[in-house]
């Protein structure tokens, strides 16, 4: 098993106890940072203190209002961008808002099964 930076461990608890009231969603550790999944369904990832949240089509348009930038990586020699967006600061202080962002990323997810 991977060992974790020191802080990273709280990051992910202070996630997933904002999350309680939506699930608790599996945390699996990948790409030096954690996928969160609900129902097989990855909606989320954690990487470097960082949330961010799956989107699409229907829900990009409240992370752009919001000013929310996309999860970006650089991959031989070029930048990738994911539809995956930071998480508005706020989450982190109020459990609501982290459910609606939450349950707004999982619906991403399952209408991408699709």
């Amino acid at each position: 098993m991977r060992q974790s930076r020191p802080g990273h461990d709280e990051f992910v608890a202070l996630v997933l106890e904002q999350m309680a009231g939506f699930g608790v969603p599996r945390v699996r550790c990948m790409f030096g940072g954690y996928g969160l999944y609900r129902d097989d369904l990855m909606f989320a990832i954690i990487l470097q203190e960082k949330l961010y949240l799956k989107a699409d089509a229907v829900n990009v348009a409240s992370f752009e209002r919001a000013g929310l930038e996309p999860f970006t990586y650089a991959s031989k020699g070029r930048m990738v961008t994911l539809r995956y967006y930071e998480a508005p600061p706020e989450v982190y202080e109020d459990q609501d808002d982290m459910q609606q962002w939450a349950r707004s990323a999982f619906e991403a997810a399952l209408r991408a099964r699709k």
